[in-house]
């Protein structure tokens, strides 16, 4: 069985800094596939959980083993997101590897060739990037990385009656924007 979190912590604070790389590698390709879905590009996403996982690792004795590590991991990435998203906005936005099948925000009949639904991936992309900030994070967290309320609310600051709501209206705005391209 694979140590927990909270052993791996320990030894790290107590000066085995190599075990910090167990918790990359647990948690490092979903901080980046999260990342990437909310600042928008590749190069952004890589600044950003590069700085998270730094920021973790400086204050590991913060850390308390009462709080799942995932989800404290993730409120120091949601803010890395965030300050990198307001700085580089003078980059084009993509969100890559979102899955329309999964994120069941089409409901059209009929089967979708690759051509169309890489057609369709990039409506969504369009659509997401049309978001405002709190809604792209919200809906990425929910439907991409599927945490739970509680844990986006852990996550982002936020309370979860407030993530229920940006998931909702996320959701309902990407349906309009997505309905808007289907009515051109």
């Amino acid at each position: 069985m694979p140590p927990s979190d909270a052993l791996i912590v320990r030894r790290v604070l107590d000066g085995d800094t190599e075990a910090f790389a167990i918790l990359v590698a647990r948690y490092g390709d979903r901080c980046a596939r999260c990342a990437v879905r909310i600042v928008g590009n590749r190069e952004d996403a890589e600044e950003a959980v590069q700085d998270a996982f730094v920021r973790a690792y400086e204050a590991l004795g913060e850390y308390r083993e009462r709080d799942r590590f995932q989800g404290w991991l993730f409120r120091i990435l949601i803010n890395q997101c965030r300050s990198i998203a307001a700085r580089s906005t003078r980059r084009e936005r993509t969100f890559p590897d979102l899955e329309l099948e999964t994120t069941g925000l089409l409901e059209l009949d009929g089967a979708f060739t690759l051509d169309d639904r890489l057609t369709e991936r990039d409506r969504l992309e369009r659509a997401l990037a049309q978001l405002v900030p709190e809604q792209r994070e919200a809906v990425v967290l929910h439907l991409g990385e599927e945490l739970t309320y509680e844990e986006m609310a852990a996550a982002t600051g936020g309370g979860v009656s407030a993530m229920k709501m940006r998931v909702a209206r996320g959701v309902a705005r990407l349906r309009a924007l997505l309905t808007e391209v289907y009515c051109v």
